[in-house]
């Protein structure tokens, strides 16, 4: 196997922020005076570990800039509490926006960090008054923490699921709403196959969730793909040597390249239809 093993640090000069974001994204930072496609999304918008994420391989394609506004654990809420980012999507001809994990929101049972969505920061007292026996002091990632909880009460369980996918739901429509609907939903659907997740990805997302969105947004392009170790595809990616199992979950960049022939693919024809 001939995988690229570099510093901790590999791919930190295509880092790079706009305006008066906090959040740093995928570079290296984009002339905005030209037209362009905006994407927004977590991980696998930014392309962790790899050279050339899609949305790159997609611009070769389309004969559009595509701004790659990716951020590493990201979710619907980092994006919509970012003004000078939301700006720059509202203003291109178009925003990819990437369908994420419905655990990576503050809701009625616990609050995530703005920034960072995947880490947990603390319990509401619905959340406390519901799980009396857990020490929530325990965790510091949401998924851990929801794991946790599904394995102690499916039924309690539950009511924080639903509260979860009703508020994903919210967030989402309040986000395709800033974009004047001028968006098109990317749904990358994997499975890790391991049975302590929440399930196939992106997390607690179902597909009458996308249904309701559907009538919102100019296309909604669905997609299965598999990890860059189920997909035999970690040669070419770049890591640090302690990186290998966080590699391993992530999208190969053979995969990035199958995903940005698909999406191309279907902007085209979107964009002729605009």
């Amino acid at each position: 196997m001939s995988y690229e093993l570099k510093s901790a640090d590999a791919l930190v000069s295509e880092l790079c922020s706009y305006g008066e974001s906090r959040l740093r994204v995928r570079g290296p930072e984009r002339d905005l005076r030209d037209p362009y496609i905006s994407f927004l999304g977590g991980t696998e918008v930014f392309g962790r570990f790899i050279e050339r994420p899609f949305p790159q391989g997609v611009e070769g394609q389309v004969g559009l800039a595509c701004v790659n506004l990716g951020c590493v654990n990201a979710g619907v809420d980092a994006f919509l509490h970012d003004d000078s980012l939301m700006e720059i999507a509202a203003g291109g001809q178009l925003t990819i926006l990437q369908v994420m994990g419905a655990q990576n929101l503050s809701n009625s049972f616990y609050k995530v960090h703005p920034r960072r969505n995947d880490r947990f920061l603390r319990p509401y007292d619905a959340l406390v008054h519901l799980f009396p026996e857990v020490d929530f002091t325990d965790y510091h990632f949401n998924k851990h923490m929801l794991t946790s909880l599904r394995a102690i009460s499916e039924d309690r369980f539950a009511r924080v699921c639903a509260d979860l996918q009703e508020t994903w739901l919210t967030r989402m429509g309040r986000l395709i709403g800033m974009l004047n609907g001028d968006v098109v939903l990317l749904w990358l659907r994997y499975d890790m196959g391991a049975a302590e997740t929440l399930g196939p990805s992106p997390t607690l997302v179902e597909p009458s969730m996308l249904d309701v969105l559907r009538p919102s947004v100019a296309d909604v392009i669905e997609l299965d793909v598999a990890t860059a170790e189920q997909a035999q595809d970690i040669p070419g990616m770049i890591f640090g040597a302690m990186d290998l199992p966080a590699a391993r979950l992530m999208l190969g960049p053979k995969e990035h390249d199958r995903i940005a022939d698909a999406v191309a693919s279907r902007l085209l024809r979107v964009l002729a239809a605009a």
